[in-house]
């Protein structure tokens, strides 16, 4: 074979093993979804309708779930001080796997001012797949707690998921349903896969290694041909 044949089926070769890791991406889908909260407060019931976000990053064999609110919900009819106020939620798994992830979340780092909508922080826990499978979280039950008071609101209008998440368990597994994850916070760094945009560059990596992997081996083939040349 040619040289130029040579170096043009290792570019191709580079292409195709480019687009394979690409189709071989974990699926993850995320969208916010609105979710109509109905809360039993001391003072009363209570609605409110919140906007949730639900993002997924892979930690080790599980993944750092975070729950976030982009509206207040509820409301107290005194002044909540700094550190008043403490909320857990309850993320409903579903598809491949059942049941409940706890999520939990700093106490208010500011005074929540009388009857204003109580902003929630963002509450996170840890989910470890116990089967391969496409998993779904969708908002549960939010708990919030103050001045020794519980409130509890519960989503009223059958909100869809938040994230859909394609795992693998550690052990390999198998596809089916499983008991819902531990919960708690978690740390350190890892992989987002919360979306495609995510996806796209962290694959569009690994693709680009592909590539030089490619290129590197066209660049011996042009050296070795070069001094073949030259020895003749």
């Amino acid at each position: 074979m040619s040289y130029r044949k040579r170096t043009a089926v290792l570019a191709s070769a580079a292409a195709l093993a480019g687009s394979a890791v690409w189709m071989a991406a974990p699926v993850a889908r995320a969208e916010v979804v609105d979710v109509n909260y109905q809360c039993k407060t001391p003072i009363g019931d209570k609605s409110a309708v919140s906007p949730i976000d639900i993002k997924g990053v892979e930690r080790g064999d599980g993944y750092r779930i975070t729950m976030s609110w982009q509206k207040g919900v509820s409301s107290s009819p005194v002044e909540l001080g700094k550190g008043a106020m403490t909320p857990s939620a309850t993320i409903a798994l579903g598809g491949a796997d059942n049941g409940t992830l706890s999520v939990t979340g700093p106490a208010n780092d500011a005074a929540i001012p009388a009857n204003t909508p109580i902003k929630i922080s963002d509450l996170s826990g840890t989910y470890t797949p116990k089967k391969n499978g496409e998993v779904t979280f969708t908002a549960g039950v939010l708990t919030i707690k103050a001045l020794g008071t519980t409130t509890t609101c519960t989503p009223t209008n059958d909100p869809g998921p938040s994230l859909t998440l394609d795992v693998t368990a550690a052990s390999g597994g198998t596809t089916g349903s499983a008991q819902g994850g531990g919960s708690g916070p978690d740390s350190g760094a890892g992989l987002p896969r919360t979306g495609p945009e995510d996806s796209a560059v962290a694959l569009g990596t690994l693709g680009g290694t592909v590539l030089l992997a490619g290129a590197a081996g066209a660049l011996w083939l042009t050296r070795r041909h070069r001094e073949a040349g030259a020895g003749r």
